[in-house]
């Protein structure tokens, strides 16, 4: 794959998974039909929704999947599906700025890049969802936390794609592969929203119990990134302070918010493994 700069852009498969996304399904695949850049083909790999999603999908995206269970298993399916060379995989909730696509493209085609960092920000109302988008702000150009949503499908299909036995922490475990490779990785400006809707926090603590159980499963495929992640974790936010004293009311919910979470991510992680260990051997 030729790569150079002047060289035609490489095209560009999108990946969704999606359950029940009826409510930010049209705006997410609307958004992709505006881009300065066309998809080479937009892949929506459907969880059985029993509320209107598949008919969005089949209205606006170029295939239609029904698989399941989770996030990991359905973006495979989608690539393996996909035929662009590289794969930007999203979320149903999420809106692909105009730009996007042909940026992304562009530094993967300049840097000869296996991967591209696509900004993210949060957007919805309440209090909470305040809370994650000041977060969100003070990641922005941290390798460690944020997302390598273009990569090139020769990776995906030599490394295996997606862990499916892991749920929460699939991008960060691609991200710790291909970076332990030493893969040229490039990153854009243009960002892409996602559209959190109103978060609250035990919404936020049990999906973070959820996410938590597949803690030991991403543990033994990434060795150490938990705790390396928890430290650019830390430096980011400190690094972000100047936004976080713009912001003294939401900063102080973060930091309490970030505690409750990681106690949320430890008790799912306790509850997974102490069910390992009760499952019948042999």
């Amino acid at each position: 794959m030729d790569l150079a700069p002047g060289r035609p852009l490489p095209t560009v498969s999108v990946v969704i998974p999606t359950r029940n996304a009826a409510r930010t399904m049209r705006a997410c695949l609307q958004s992709l039909r505006e881009q300065t850049l066309p998809a080479h083909e937009v892949i929506v790999v459907d969880n059985f929704s029993d509320d209107e999603t598949p008919e969005v999908a089949r209205e606006l995206a170029d295939v239609l999947i029904e698989a399941g269970p989770e996030r990991s298993a359905q973006r495979n399916r989608g690539i393996q599906a996909s035929s662009g060379e590289y794969v930007l995989w999203i979320d149903a909730d999420m809106v692909v700025g105009p730009g996007v696509l042909e940026a992304a493209a562009r530094a993967a085609r300049d840097e000869r890049a296996t991967a591209v960092f696509i900004p993210e920000t949060s957007i919805g109302p309440g209090f909470w969802t305040a809370c994650r988008a000041l977060e969100r702000s003070c990641y922005v150009g941290e390798p460690l936390i944020e997302a390598p949503r273009l990569v090139a499908r020769s990776f995906f299909e030599r490394s295996g794609g997606f862990n499916p036995r892991v749920a929460g922490q699939e991008d960060a475990e691609v991200r710790v592969r291909l970076l332990a490779e030493g893969q040229r990785l490039a990153s854009i400006s243009e960002v892409i929203v996602h559209d959190e809707g109103r978060l609250t926090l035990p919404l936020v603590l049990r999906k973070r119990y959820y996410y938590g159980q597949s803690l030991p499963a991403y543990s033994d495929a990434a060795p150490g990134a938990i705790g390396r992640q928890g430290v650019a974790t830390v430096r980011a936010l400190v690094r972000g302070r100047r936004l976080l004293a713009r912001q003294p009311v939401h900063a102080a919910a973060l930091l309490g918010l970030r505690v409750a979470e990681a106690g949320a991510y430890a008790a799912g992680a306790l509850h997974a493994r102490g069910r390992a260990r009760a499952a019948p051997s042999g």
